[in-house]
């Protein structure tokens, strides 16, 4: 798999969703400061739940950014057989008959991104799976701890 276009594909999924938060945050933002959700009693807290809100959610459009960011300043490193997993892989796990794949990036863990007709699930070294893949090499067996459960697996590729 090309990891420029992966990369490619990750910032879009990024870019996408921050616009997605951009729009909610301007929406509670003026749900906040309309006249009609300034409160009628003490008890009515309408504005200020809807303050919250948008407070929320342009501190979720700041890490959105921040890890465009972080995504865009990554340079694909190639990863060759026997190097061990690190920041910038792309590892394909198989885990009973299923193959999944995963890159280690800096930042934005639980990202999905489309190449082709695989779906790549972005992780970070501080996640249970990221933690439990690095140092890692092609080849390995290891048993994964998910949710509390071990569970066999292989490290089919490292790129």
């Amino acid at each position: 798999m090309n990891k420029r276009l992966l990369l490619k594909a990750i910032l879009a999924a990024l870019e996408a969703e921050v616009q997605t938060f951009v729009r909610a945050a301007k929406s509670a933002r003026s749900e906040a400061t309309d006249p009609q959700s300034r409160a009628e009693n003490k008890y009515d807290t309408r504005g200020l739940e809807a303050s919250y809100l948008a407070a929320g959610q342009a501190r979720q459009v700041r890490e959105l950014e921040a890890a465009v960011a972080a995504f865009a300043s990554l340079v694909p490193q190639k990863f060759a057989e026997g190097d061990p997993i690190g920041l910038g892989a792309l590892v394909e796990l198989e885990q009973g008959g299923t193959q999944s794949h995963y890159f280690i990036g800096p930042c934005a863990g639980g990202t999905e991104a489309v190449v082709g007709r695989k779906t790549v699930l972005v992780i970070t070294p501080q996640s249970p799976l990221g933690g439990q893949l690095q140092g890692r090499k092609q080849g390995e067996r290891l048993e994964l701890i998910l949710g509390g459960t071990k569970r066999p697996a292989t490290v089919v590729a490292v790129s």
